[in-house]
């Protein structure tokens, strides 16, 4: 293929707002898993840059958080308290009635042994489940369709939105990328070179696969136009990235009854997490931003008749150093909590609360609960699959579902 053949390709696909996939080569030979399974659906949502756990759910009742924090530290009367120690920051106030209804799980300190304060190694420790000293090639849900995919007239494995990297759907997976959101939901269907495929054999496989990509958006996109939710949803990138989402879902959904269009995985991105400076109004304003995007996708999914069968659950590659530093900001650092929500979640606090009197060396706090035993749970109870099978090891799942 020249260049100029590649460019042609990729700029349709770019004004498509949609990115190639490379099925797994042996993902045909492999059973399927049952529809039951997958039609319960997993949202992942990346709060990219390290999120300040300490910031986000705050152990305002610890002595040491103050002493530690005292530029950049949650004021006590400001604090959210969801019980006599624990509390989350003011601009989560929209998850609170998520809360009283026990439907959403906080899994406090979570990571990973030996961890790695790179972003990018970090990441991807994440994305593939690896251990630290360990590089897989596939991300965790790559494995996860290649050993059990998603039945054979799903549109496709799982959509990514907001961003252009497939994370735990890499190397495999049948994703959509959706870069531009919005752009994707007025997109067109992709005119298809046939001067070029006569040309040249090998762009002509391409634009096989490309027309599947297209294919598969389309049956993605809202038929008839935009689902009309009463749903109100926020502005900005992120709330037009939870819209979408649920417009996916919307035009699964208006397939009509057994119809077998639909995803397994939904992933989103919110971007800007790395606060080294100036911390306080950057968090506030991303928690902010992400609280009312929650809110708005649980409204959407009760709209939709889903809530019950979806899970969403964040990640990130790391947290932050306890100690705040002299920017006004903080640092790389070790565990954090995590978000866990849905219709069938068993709300509360579960791992462990920040031991700020247990520090390491480097200043930062032990972990509780391995990030893998998210994965088994929702490997586990949620898909009903062999989670060790996937991860490679055996991890002990989290009691986050309601019976």
């Amino acid at each position: 293929m020249n260049r100029r053949d590649f460019l042609t390709l990729t700029g349709a696909a770019a004004a498509a707002g949609v990115s190639l996939w490379q099925p797994a080569a042996h993902a045909a030979s492999m059973p399927a898993a049952g529809r039951a399974g997958y039609a319960n659906v997993l949202i992942l949502v990346e709060l990219k840059g390290g999120n300040d756990g300490l910031n986000t759910v705050v152990p305002y009742a610890d002595p040491l958080y103050y002493q530690l924090r005292r530029g950049i530290g949650i004021k006590r009367d400001q604090v959210l308290q969801l019980d006599a120690h624990t509390g989350l920051h003011p601009a989560l106030a929209p998850l609170m009635p998520l809360w009283r209804d026990g439907q959403v799980a906080i899994v406090q300190g979570v990571g990973y042994p030996q961890p790695n304060l790179s972003h990018f190694r970090s990441i991807e420790i994440w994305d593939t489940a690896s251990r630290s000293d360990q590089y897989l090639h596939e991300g965790w849900l790559t494995r996860t369709f290649a050993q059990a995919p998603v039945p054979p007239g799903f549109a496709a494995d799982g959509v990514v939105l907001g961003s252009a990297e497939m994370g735990p759907l890499a190397n495999g997976a049948r994703a959509i990328a959706l870069v531009n959101p919005a752009q994707f939901i007025r997109a067109a269907r992709l005119a298809e070179p046939s001067s070029l495929r006569e040309r040249n054999p090998a762009l002509a496989h391409i634009i096989d696969v490309e027309n599947d990509i297209v294919k598969a958006a389309d049956r993605l996109r809202p038929r008839g136009g935009m689902h009309e939710f009463r749903t109100a949803f926020p502005a900005g990138t992120f709330g037009t990235s939870v819209k979408t989402a649920m417009q996916v879902l919307a035009a699964c959904e208006a397939s009509g009854p057994g119809a077998q269009d639909g995803v397994a995985v939904l992933r989103l991105t919110l971007n800007g997490f790395d606060t080294h400076q100036n911390q306080p109004g950057q968090h506030a304003a991303l928690l902010k931003q992400f609280a009312e995007g929650m809110s708005a996708m649980r409204d959407a999914l009760i709209e939709l008749g889903r809530w019950n069968q979806t899970l969403v659950m964040t990640y990130a590659e790391f947290g932050r150093r306890v100690r705040e530093n002299q920017s006004n900001g903080t640092d790389h650092g070790t565990a954090a909590p995590h978000f866990v929500m849905g219709g069938r979640v068993a709300g509360g606090l579960y791992g462990g609360a920040p031991a700020l009197g247990h520090l390491d060396g480097n200043g930062n706090l032990p972990v509780a609960v391995d990030f893998r035993q998210l994965y088994a749970t929702v490997l586990g109870p949620w898909w009903g699959l062999d989670a060790t099978r996937v991860l490679q090891q055996r991890f002990d799942m989290l009691p986050l579902l309601k019976v």
